[in-house]
């Protein structure tokens, strides 16, 4: 998929052993080779990281260094927004990546939408994910996993999913056909925008009774009896190919770190993954400084927040207190409370990534906060009228800086960067019933969640089919 020189090049780094995969657990911190499917450490069962002798590959002195690499778009490696940076995720030779040109996303100042947020001008950026190929961040992290499985022989793939992860497995199985896509999908929590991309793209879809713990616990003991490869953020090749969203932005702020990254929350793959990119920028001395970094739940999937701010749970230098995790879920168990948000994408009450998200709040000083649903279709309507348009979860981040704005945690001079996690099409059903006229639509979909108004709703006109009327109602109201 490279030039021949390059993939040769990569080929020798791989055999030298610049890649492996080792256990984030500093008491255990077993290594284990970059060929083994794990998602878990054999040792202790805490989460995996792939790291890197970077003594062994060439890695650019300056990450301006990487500008050159657009010259070189017309190699698939070089035209992702991915691989263009593959140097610091060089677990792969060249010539095994697997791309379909995802990472072309954008990075879009926003003065309307600072204002809302409470910024001064110039100084809010919002980077939309929602470009790649399947309309959410997803695809980042799915072509390294992917890459991953394929260098592993991999024949089939699965994930649990609460409609993003699926709809991107499914793309890449069909558009590359290397393997075969299984998604499992709790009952009546996915969004038909989401749906409709893993049917179409000819997925083999297995709806489960419950949520998306439910479908995520199946998922991890059916991909272990069958052999199948397990993309969800859990595998740690993911959050390599998610840590180049980091990287993007960098580049789009022409290599200048931002004072705040703020992005949704659910499974915890994308704060894990971005914290990562951070630590090994830093160790790199390719940046000087790093941002503070918000995690922003939804109310009701408001897991992280109620540990972190509330319970007072910290990384610990690798040792979290464990007795804090382990009485908060079985106090879930006792209530047996399962999330509950319009925001489906982050709709999750036992993340996964739970101990790298830690690990990157420490890094980057960060905070948690929780919005409603409420806050969160208010913030995706001023994103929309801003012309982007972005998927309910992906609008908790612009909620969450507004939050912090008014907390004066955010100084209004400060830079920030929300992260816009999907497309504004993946879940249509939301966006309609906010804007609607039809009160029993609103209700049925939001009002049950407690949006009670639509602050910034767009509703359409009814007229009569008469031209005077019609060049009336449009005199007024433009």
């Amino acid at each position: 998929m490279a030039d021949t020189k390059l993939a040769r090049t990569n080929s020798m780094q791989l055999e030298s052993g610049v890649a492996h995969q080792r256990c984030i657990n500093p008491q255990c911190r077993a290594t284990l080779d970059i060929a083994q499917v794990r998602t878990a450490c054999d040792r202790c069962g805490d989460l995996l990281d792939i790291e890197y002798d970077w003594s062994k590959t060439a890695v650019p002195k300056r990450l301006s260094d990487f500008e050159q690499m657009w010259s070189q778009r017309h190699l698939p490696l070089r035209f992702s927004g991915v691989w263009r940076f593959h140097e610091l995720l060089p677990f792969a030779p060249a010539d095994k990546v697997v791309t379909v040109g995802e990472g072309q996303t954008l990075l879009q100042q926003s003065n309307e939408v600072g204002k809302y947020v409470g910024m001064a001008a110039e100084k809010l950026y919002l980077q939309y994910e929602g470009m790649n190929p399947s309309g959410s961040f997803k695809d980042n992290g799915m072509c390294a996993a992917f890459t991953h499985a394929r260098l592993t022989g991999a024949k089939r793939a699965a994930c649990a999913s609460t409609g993003n992860t699926s709809a991107s497995l499914a793309m890449y199985s069909s558009v590359t056909r290397l393997m075969k896509a299984v998604i499992f999908i709790g009952s009546g929590k996915i969004s038909y925008g989401k749906l409709s991309q893993a049917l179409d793209y000819g997925a083999l879809t297995v709806q489960i009774a419950g949520d998306f713990d439910d479908a995520m616990l199946r998922v991890k003991e059916v991909s272990k009896d069958l052999g199948i490869y397990l993309v969800n953020s859990i595998n740690p090749f993911r959050l390599e190919g998610q840590k180049t969203v980091m990287l993007r932005v960098l580049e789009a702020l022409r290599w200048n770190v931002p004072d705040w990254i703020v992005v949704p929350g659910g499974n915890l793959g994308n704060s894990s993954a971005f914290g990562k990119a951070f630590i090994e920028l830093k160790e790199l001395g390719l940046i000087n400084r790093v941002p503070r970094l918000a995690v922003i739940n939804a109310a009701g999937a408001d897991t992280l927040f109620q540990l972190y701010e509330r319970r007072g749970l910290r990384w610990n230098n690798g040792q979290p207190d464990m007795a804090i995790i382990g009485d908060y879920y079985s106090d879930l168990d006792t209530r047996k409370a399962k999330a509950d948000t319009i925001a489906s994408a982050i709709e999750i009450n036992r993340p996964v990534n739970l101990q790298k998200c830690l690990r990157a709040l420490d890094f980057c000083d960060g905070v948690v906060r929780k919005v409603t649903d409420q806050e969160i279709l208010d913030a995706k309507a001023q994103v929309g009228a801003g012309g982007i348009g972005c998927e309910p979860a992906s609008a908790a981040s612009v909620a969450g800086a507004k939050l912090l704005r008014e907390e004066g945690v955010i100084a209004p001079s400060e830079q920030v960067v929300c992260i816009l996690t999907g497309h504004q099409l993946k879940d249509p059903t939301a966006t309609v019933a906010y804007h609607s006229t039809d009160q029993d639509q609103f209700n049925d979909v939001l009002g049950k969640r407690g949006v009670s108004r639509a602050s910034f709703a767009n509703r359409a006109i009814a007229v009569p089919n008469d031209l005077d009327d019609i060049v009336r109602a449009i005199q007024l109201y433009s």
